[in-house]
């Protein structure tokens, strides 16, 4: 039997602290409100107790934030697509912010077993001040586990709406695209994380944001990673790995230094981190 599980998840700024507000249908949780920065930023951890998705189960989160707001998501372990006879298991995030808010989607990886049929996708929407990070960590197979990616298909696809659109299909049978020079070059984890606005940047912060995320890329010694700006609201950071701990490590680098320069925020990791 297949699952079906909803989340929504509303923050509004309320008398100086966003206040959260979620409701869900099925497996799928949002654990108790933290304040780890103070009432003004929200944090919260999503939960789903089955931690994986099997042929025909369905995951659906929908995030919006009030004007003003500023919400953190994290999750406490690995997302994981395990293997599939039927028809493809999904998740689907749509994330909206009003003008003024602020929001960091920051999951731990998803893990595509062999034989796996998923869809992973993330929308997003902001209005003209709203402005997020995210990022989406992909490990096809459990190398260290000896279990290879060697079937199944991922269809991945982030959309910021009338800005970006990263759209792909994952084979394991596609060896061009797996262990090619212009593919994914034998690594198996893949790496996106993004700084968005709903508005123009404008050319001078773009250029902040490039350079302090080409700076870690430097330090940490990443051969295959890159940064750049595909339109004039987002900034885009590629990475690839063979297993995901030095994405995840640059990642939470690029963000510890993007926080203070483009938000004026301490580089404060949520608690889950710490775990």
């Amino acid at each position: 039997m297949a699952w079906q599980a909803t989340l929504s998840l509303d923050w509004r700024l309320e008398t100086g602290r966003c206040a959260a507000r979620f409701a869900h249908q099925g497996p799928l949780r949002v654990l108790q409100t933290l304040y780890p920065e103070g009432d003004t930023i929200a944090h919260n951890v999503l939960v789903h107790p089955p931690s994986g998705l099997v042929a025909g189960d369905t995951l659906d989160i929908a995030i919006s934030a009030g004007p003003g707001a500023h919400g953190v998501v994290t999750t406490p372990g690995a997302g994981r697509f395990y293997r599939s006879d039927g028809e493809a298991a999904a998740q689907r995030t749509r994330i909206a912010l009003a003008a003024g808010a602020r929001m960091e989607w920051l999951p731990q990886e998803t893990i595509c077993y062999s034989g796996c049929e998923a869809q992973n996708e993330l929308a997003v929407a902001l209005a003209p001040g709203a402005e997020m990070m995210g990022w989406d960590l992909l490990a096809l197979g459990l190398p260290g586990s000896g279990q290879p990616f060697l079937a199944g298909r991922v269809r991945q696809r982030i959309a910021l709406d009338g800005a970006w659109l990263d759209h792909g299909r994952i084979a394991a049978d596609d060896a061009a695209l797996m262990d090619g020079p212009l593919g994914l070059a034998g690594q198996r984890c893949l790496g996106t994380f993004f700084f968005a606005a709903g508005e123009p940047l404008g050319r001078a912060r773009r250029e902040q944001a490039l350079d302090l995320a080409r700076a870690q890329i430097e330090a940490a010694g990443f051969i295959h990673a890159g940064a750049t700006a595909p339109g004039d609201r987002v900034v885009v950071l590629r990475a690839l790995a063979p297993v995901v701990e030095p994405v995840m490590d640059l990642f939470k680098a690029v963000r510890a230094a993007w926080r203070p320069a483009l938000w004026g925020l301490a580089a404060n990791p949520p608690r889950t981190w710490a775990l």
